[in-house]
């Protein structure tokens, strides 16, 4: 719809800024030249979205932190690793939004028992686990703990610093030989803890984005598991998924 289209170029573009009212359906009508049912199919798309906010009788207004469009089938393209950005970074370019990654932790945990399923190793084993807070203009929005089995984290040095290098850390695997075939994603959505409220800095009894994937190589194995808690109200998850056999 051009009307949802336009205006949700002008949010992310930051021409209309978040907090400021969106021309009123009767501006919308004369602009497009369009009737009112249409302009409201408009502003309903908007908040679905999550642009958008309406206060009965006061009008819709940016909403101050628009969430960011995920989308799941374009953030791991080979290009974007090639380019030397990480999928977290790319998004953000994207979305408009000044991205940054505070590192919480790099280093050897033992494989809690679904991770350790996933990566196809005894529970307990030792892996090598990488924990990092994202920020979209400098709000906390999701929190991350990737996990990569050890006999094939030990062999890259990269994955042992702060910062992995241009790209991230499939850049380094594929640099490593081992080339991605299949990305997949389990996702739930539940009430975040206590500790993921303060992660965060939620409303107590907010809901989370949990979102489980799998990176598999082409040799058929699972080389890193990505643990994500993202804040619910700050993300849209897009999917793209093949319809044929």
């Amino acid at each position: 719809m051009q009307i949802a289209d336009d205006l949700a170029q002008q949010i992310r573009a930051k021409v209309l800024a978040p907090g400021e009212q969106v021309p009123s359906e009767a501006d919308l009508m004369d602009r497009y030249a369009v009737s009112q049912g249409t302009v409201r199919k408009a502003m309903t798309e908007l908040r679905a979205t999550g642009l958008i906010e309406t206060h009965h009788g006061k009008g819709s207004y940016v909403k101050n932190r628009p969430p960011v469009r995920r989308k799941s089938s374009d953030r791991f393209r080979r290009s974007h690793r090639l380019a030397g950005k990480a999928a977290y970074l790319a998004e953000a370019e994207q979305a408009g939004s000044t991205a940054s990654v505070r590192v919480l932790y790099v280093g050897p945990v033992d494989a809690p028992e679904e991770i350790a399923e996933r990566l196809a190793v005894p529970a307990g084993a030792k892996v090598l686990a990488r924990r990092r807070l994202y920020f979209s203009d400098g709000i906390p929005t999701e929190e991350a703990i990737s996990y990569l089995p050890w006999d094939v984290a030990k062999d890259i040095p990269e994955l042992f610093e702060e910062n992995p290098g241009g790209g991230g850390i499939y850049a380094r695997l594929e640099e490593h030989g081992h080339q991605l075939k299949e990305l997949a994603e389990t996702v739930r959505v539940r009430l975040a803890t206590k500790q993921e409220t303060v992660a965060l800095s939620l409303s107590p009894g907010s809901p989370i984005i949990h979102l489980t994937r799998n990176a598999e190589s082409e040799a058929g194995r699972v080389v890193e598991v990505c643990d994500t808690i993202m804040a619910a109200d700050q993300f849209v998850l897009d999917y793209r998924i093949p319809a044929g056999d």
